[in-house]
């Protein structure tokens, strides 16, 4: 493919995108498509988060603000860190963006000179190469284990590490995986050394055990956070970055060149969401939670086995491998091919890395009616085609 700059050229596709945009075009068709492909929370925004919407239009909050966020919104997301995780964050090391993904754009741009590497687990997040790779950085891929969790090993990033490593991005809880990453393990690689990038955009959706911010074990690290996720906000494009303070005047330059300042309406949302939605939240845990024990019976019956459970996010990432043998190990293929057999929208593994091959991960961000009708469609497919 020709593309007008080698930049372009390196950017690969979103799979899941190819998914989804097939499944679409059955739906026109008049077909019956389960969606568990994309990984947006099908829950309605909470009315306060609207209703603050509707307000700062009414006030006239239609202009721009300030390049790193309303000071409201700022002081907001410190009271949220020192609330949930105890750690101290100053508003002014906090830099508000249009969405964590613009973030990740910034933070690597400013982070990273041509051949420098960040360490990425295999599997991860299908973006961040991308990302790095736009910065004209390196991504070096640690393996990762489904016995394991999927947590990184240590020992493992020293293998990769080198004289160019500039940062070890963490997710935690985890996409594609949903499993959280053990306190020891944060800890000790946070004290390798390299900066530390966290994404920490599903924290708040967990189900056992307890999320941790990276902040609580080191200084030395770059936190990427949004309101998408846990609030059900992916349209208002809303995130930010919390940086070591002398890097804040570096990235705020940045935003103002790109962006100039996040969507005026939707900081003043984020505000209303961090103080009055947590009712909201609660509610969409709980039931994301009774999906998630549901997918994992219903998944254990048909033969699958899930070595360690998910906590967190809302994905279980499912070893196919057996049903993917017919398609030479390609989870791309059987993806499509349960997509036109089953009418089941999935991601295909190799989305996520070389890791992730033979795998599926099945999104629960959808209702437990259409959940169960999409089990009865993939147990019918398992039993036609084992």
């Amino acid at each position: 493919m020709e593309c007008i700059s080698k930049r372009a050229c390196k950017i690969s596709p979103f799979l899941v995108m190819d998914v989804l945009e097939a499944a679409q075009k059955m739906e026109r068709a008049g077909k019956k498509v389960i969606h568990m492909e994309v990984g947006e929370p099908d829950f309605d925004t909470p009315q306060c988060v609207k209703d603050a919407c509707c307000k700062a239009l009414q006030d006239g909050q239609t202009h721009y603000t300030h390049s790193l966020g309303v000071e409201e919104l700022r002081n907001a997301i410190s009271d949220y860190y020192k609330k949930e995780y105890n750690v101290d964050v100053d508003p002014g090391r906090i830099i508000v963006t249009q969405g964590t993904s613009p973030a990740m754009l910034l933070l690597f741009t400013f982070l990273l000179d041509p051949g420098e590497n960040v360490i990425l687990s295999d599997p991860c997040y299908a973006c961040y190469d991308n990302f790095i790779a736009f910065a004209d950085g390196e991504a070096l891929r640690v393996p990762i284990f489904e016995d394991d969790g999927f947590q990184f090993r240590p020992e493992e990033i020293r293998k990769k590490m080198n004289d160019k490593t500039k940062a070890i991005m963490l997710n935690s809880p985890s996409n594609p995986a949903g499993t959280l990453l053990s306190p020891e393990r944060m800890k000790e690689i946070a004290e390798m050394g390299p900066w530390i990038v966290s994404d920490e955009i599903y924290h708040g959706l967990v189900y056992e055990g307890k999320e941790h911010t990276i902040l609580e074990y080191t200084d030395h690290a770059f936190v990427l956070n949004g309101f998408s996720k846990i609030f059900a906000m992916t349209g208002m494009r809303l995130g930010y970055i919390i940086a070591p303070e002398k890097y804040v005047r570096p990235l705020q330059k940045l935003c103002q060149n790109f962006f100039i300042s996040a969507n005026s309406i939707a900081q003043w949302a984020g505000v209303a969401a961090l103080k009055d939605a947590w009712d909201d939240v609660e509610k969409m845990k709980q039931t994301y939670n009774k999906r998630r024990l549901f997918l994992l019976k219903r998944l254990r019956e048909m033969g699958f086995e899930i070595k360690v459970e998910p906590t967190g996010a809302f994905y279980i990432l499912v070893n196919a491998k057996k049903l993917a043998e017919k398609f030479g190990g390609s989870s791309y293929k059987l993806a499509f091919d349960i997509l036109e057999k089953a009418a089941i929208g999935v991601t295909p593994g190799i989305d996520f890395g070389k890791g992730a091959e033979g795998f599926i991960r099945l999104s629960y961000a959808n209702s437990l009616e259409n959940l169960a009708e999409g089990m009865d469609r993939l147990e019918k497919y398992v039993k036609e085609n084992s």
